[in-house]
């Protein structure tokens, strides 16, 4: 493993676009379920959970750039959105501006869990899926569905309310399989993490000088 402040500064390697490929995939196959519309615009699907995990696990620029290489494939044609979705029609809907958001999602989620030399925990991880996979994503997609619907943007954002309990519940299940992942196979991660230093053995060593 490599840690991750140096590795940002360097060149993508073969492992590195590797861990980018099986992500993408994972967004992709995520789709496969399919997706349901609320209210007929914007379909509700599991490949959000995707996102937060390409951010909290690859960090800010790999989970950034396995969602661009998705959105780009997608673009192409290929069906990989939910519900076989594909092509540019995609990115003048009204989830273009989700889809789009996934990009800023994954970056800000990866910093935000990524922000120490230390191993996830419970509440960063939280915090970094909920605003980055809730907040940002909602920031870019609500204007773009008010655009398109051509509803009002308070109107817009009030029907959107309808998602929140959705992605909270895929943000905890994120957030579970990212601790899971330290645990049980922390070279996903691909870093070094730092030991945290103990309260009680630092006040030991100051009492003993």
């Amino acid at each position: 493993m490599r840690d991750d402040y140096r590795s940002s500064r360097r060149a993508l390697d073969a492992t590195d676009l590797a861990r980018v490929a099986v992500m993408a995939a994972t967004i992709a196959v995520l789709g496969l379920p399919g997706s349901f519309s609320v209210l007929g615009a914007v379909p509700i699907t599991a490949q959000s959970l995707g996102v937060m995990l390409a951010g909290a696990i690859l960090g800010p620029r790999l989970g950034a750039l396995s969602v661009v290489v998705l959105l780009a494939l997608t673009a192409t044609g290929l069906p990989l959105l939910a519900g076989g979705r594909g092509g540019l029609g995609v990115f003048v809907g009204p989830s273009a501006g989700y889809a789009i958001g996934w990009i800023a999602a994954a970056f800000v989620i990866g910093l935000i869990v990524h922000a120490t030399p230390y191993k996830p925990t419970v509440w960063r991880t939280a915090l970094g899926v909920v605003v980055g996979g809730i907040l940002v994503d909602y920031a870019f997609g609500i204007p773009v569905q008010s655009l398109v619907t051509r509803l009002p943007l308070g109107e817009t954002a009030l029907t959107s309310l309808v998602f929140v309990p959705g992605d909270l519940v895929k943000a905890v299940l994120a957030t579970l399989v990212v601790l899971g992942l330290v645990r049980a196979y922390p070279r996903a991660f691909r870093r070094t993490w730092q030991p945290r230093k103990r309260r009680g053995t630092d006040d030991q060593v100051q009492a003993g000088r």
